[in-house]
């Protein structure tokens, strides 16, 4: 008998932004697989199985996951933020394309969680207000030239851009290279959010300006949202400080 299969998102950290339907569905899961500190988030049930993973496992760890289920049990392949963004969704969809026929038949459920991006908008107002890209900076699976002709499509038309994956030990150059080319397209005044560990006990978030950023302040667990030309600061009471973007917007000439 087929069992099933459930890409769950754990959120971006904080217990209250795991949502209901992810809750439940972790609840009913006879096994759990994922990267092991996101195992780590799920509250431990009785009889229920992990299978830890490393990073970069994606997807060897989307094949055990399909291997349980076609055993008959019920999987949930933890995520963190949405199982959808730059996550464990499409690797398990492409295990499936590439990996076994039997696969096929396997019940699977994408269950949404909230993103980083998210998050980290909500906590200094909307800078997502209008029309937004994501990029990844990380050139693991893309070509660094591939990430820079797609940022200078996104700064050229003046999208608000989030950036996740911005620096590691291994590459902590690529986000100075990437902000010095959408600052040819920007104002040196233009809004820039660091959100680093958003909805952790460790949370910092920083609002600075594209002439003032610093790139060094930035890791893999910083998501950073650089706003477009109509991206605005205000300062509210007690002197906290918002930052959104109106939902319209001029055209910009070529």
């Amino acid at each position: 008998m087929t069992g099933r299969l459930a890409i769950v998102g754990l959120g971006p950290g904080a217990a209250e932004l795991i949502t209901p339907r992810a809750s439940e569905t972790l609840a009913a899961a006879t096994d759990l697989v994922g990267y092991a500190p996101y195992l780590a988030r799920v509250p431990e049930r009785p009889g229920q199985r992990r299978h830890p993973s490393n990073n970069r496992e994606e997807l060897a760890r989307a094949c055990q996951a399909l291997d349980l289920a076609a055993e008959g049990k019920s999987v949930a392949v933890v995520s963190s933020g949405d199982p959808g963004v730059f996550a464990m969704a499409s690797a398990v969809f492409e295990a499936i394309e590439e990996g076994k026929p039997t696969w096929r038949d396997i019940e699977v459920t994408v269950v949404p969680g909230v993103t980083a991006m998210l998050a980290a908008a909500a906590r200094i107002g909307a800078p997502l207000g209008h029309d937004f890209c994501v990029i990844s900076l990380s050139d693991n699976l893309k070509p660094w030239g591939v990430v820079l002709k797609r940022l200078e499509a996104a700064a050229s038309d003046d999208f608000i851009i989030v950036l996740y994956n911005p620096a590691s030990k291994a590459r902590p150059w690529q986000l100075g290279e990437a902000l010095s080319l959408v600052a040819r397209h920007r104002a040196g005044t233009t809004p820039v959010i660091f959100a680093r560990a958003v909805s952790r006990p460790d949370e910092r978030i920083d609002i600075t300006t594209l002439a003032d950023v610093d790139p060094a302040r930035a890791d893999m667990r910083t998501l950073i949202i650089i706003g477009s030309s109509a991206t605005k600061l205000v300062t509210g009471g007690k002197g906290r400080r918002f930052v959104y973007t109106p939902r319209h917007a001029e055209l910009i000439e070529p």
